[in-house]
């Protein structure tokens, strides 16, 4: 048995925190690296204190047939990258690597070509993050250069 590389280490991880997610939708899993050191993980779930969707038995955006990437205001979740950026200090994350992963709730298999929202994009390029990388299969994933979100501002209108 050959030795696992290190991008699919920290992969697998991503993907066992995503099991701590309380959403019925998908269950993302995240891990900041700086150093070959784990700083922060998270997954999404409703804020410290607030009932979640996974014990509400009950989903608003699922209710309203809303699409994926559409209307996150009616969500009751932080998402994962934003709790693994709250968790760890603006110091430690400067240059990191943030690892994701993204499950179906319904069967256990992972979701491919996930990514993250324009939102949490915000919030990885304000956290001085380097890279992003995204599981799509067992060992295969994609690895974004947050620069890239950068030049390609999808925040501006288009013309």
């Amino acid at each position: 048995m050959g030795r696992i590389d290190k991008e699919n280490y920290y992969l697998d991880i991503a993907q066992t925190v995503a099991e701590r997610s309380t959403c019925l939708r998908r269950c993302y899993g995240a891990i900041l690296v700086r150093n070959d050191e784990i700083i922060a993980t998270g997954y999404n779930g409703a804020p410290r204190g607030r009932k979640n969707c996974a014990d509400l038995n009950y989903c608003t955006r699922e209710a309203l047939n809303i699409p994926s990437g559409e209307r996150y205001e009616l969500c009751r979740s932080v998402h994962a990258e934003a709790n693994c950026i709250i968790s760890a200090a603006r110091s430690e994350s400067l240059g990191a690597t943030l690892y994701m992963a993204c499950v179906n709730p319904a069967d256990g298999s992972l979701i491919p070509n996930s990514t993250s929202c324009s939102m949490c994009r915000r919030q990885i390029i304000n956290a001085g993050i380097e890279r992003v990388v995204i599981r799509d299969t067992r060992d295969r994933y994609r690895v974004v250069a947050v620069q890239d979100w950068i030049d390609g501002d999808d925040s501006l209108p288009e013309r």
